[in-house]
């Protein structure tokens, strides 16, 4: 039906009349470059899931993410302090991942309020999903799961098959190509053996998604299935970059499963100059727009079908608490029979 973003201070018409709409947060800790193309990512996604449901997104930021001071002033403009969020009525959350800058996640400036924000969504929303880092977070925060550092990045676009029968994952294309992009990965043996069940993973990427019925139903991707179809030719870009103008050591690998063999060819060729030739001023020749020119999003339909998923079963707790007048019922177990009985099978 509709999608209203809250980026505003002040009461939206559609906010002021929350009881018929479903309410949903995103804590946005991208970093400053991938702020704006995250936020309209997880946006277009939700608008496309949300063809029978009115949704409110609103916007929180969590202040010890290092920021320059200019998008620290921007992110005032339409951003809530996650500190408001401790009081804000919500049905469901999303919270992103960034680019981890300590060997181990409590050091980050950020830990403190990050796994805050585990403990009350377990107990203020009905489901949140964490995405890429905040999901290595919450499950360290949660049973101690740490994350294990990959000897290179886990960078590309990757074949994902079905680990479990769970009405998140009906109906999904066999193969499923989810995006990844991280130097981090958990365990699929310590996750089961904290009550995790697995419900997507990759023979190269390992597990891909997970969940966890604990208070809160809560959702986790290592992957990006948000992504756009140039998100990853962008951080590609970025990392020869840094290499070029000596901010890292290696010249980063071609994002595997990513592009054909034409733009293989060229991505490489730019590679050898680089190795060869290496300066800041190189990346001018990057040759963006050729790469780009053969990019697709084969994951763009799995996606949109497990946001549906979501926010129908968010649409459902939510008329579950009006009809009870008390609190959401919390066991995937009690899977809303009118979802059960919906015509797409989402549930059984």
């Amino acid at each position: 039906m509709a999608l209203f973003l809250d980026s505003g201070r002040s009461q939206s018409a559609v906010e002021s009349n929350a009881a018929n709409c479903v309410t949903i947060g995103l804590v946005n800790n991208m970093p400053d470059a991938a702020v704006e193309a995250t936020e309209r990512q997880f946006t277009d996604l939700i608008r496309a899931a949300s063809p029978n449901a009115v949704v409110l997104l609103k916007l929180f930021a969590i202040p010890q993410v290092p920021r320059e001071a200019g998008m620290r002033r921007a992110l005032t403009q339409r951003y809530r302090d996650i500190a408001a969020l401790w009081d804000t009525p919500l049905d469901g959350l999303i919270v992103t991942g960034t680019e981890p800058r300590a060997l181990d996640l409590t050091d980050e400036p950020y830990w403190g309020p990050l796994s805050a924000l585990v403990d009350w969504a377990r107990q203020h929303t009905a489901s949140t999903i964490w995405s890429c880092l905040s999901a290595h977070a919450a499950v360290l925060h949660a049973d101690g799961v740490e994350r294990q550092a990959l000897s290179g990045k886990c960078f590309g676009v990757f074949d994902c098959r079905l680990a479990a029968d769970h009405p998140m994952t009906q109906h999904f294309p066999k193969p499923l190509w989810v995006p990844h992009s991280r130097y981090n990965d958990l365990s699929e043996q310590a996750l089961t053996s904290c009550g995790y069940k697995i419900l997507t993973r990759s023979a190269t990427a390992g597990v891909d998604s997970f969940a966890k019925q604990d208070g809160s139903f809560f959702l986790f991707f290592q992957g990006h299935p948000e992504y756009d179809a140039d998100t990853l030719l962008r951080e590609y870009r970025r990392d020869a970059a840094r290499f070029l103008g000596g901010e890292r050591a290696d010249y980063p690998a071609t994002p595997l499963g990513y592009f054909n063999g034409e733009a293989t060819a060229l991505a490489e060729a730019f590679r050898a100059r680089g190795l060869a030739d290496r300066r800041s001023d190189l990346i001018a020749d990057f040759p963006k727009a050729a790469l780009e020119a053969g990019l697709k999003s084969p994951w763009r339909a799995a996606a949109v079908g497990i946001y549906q998923k979501w926010i129908a079963y968010l649409t459902a707790r939510k008329a579950d608490r009006r009809a009870v007048n008390g609190r959401l019922r919390r066991t995937w177990r009690d899977w809303p029979a009118a979802l059960r009985r919906a015509a797409d099978g989402s549930a059984r």
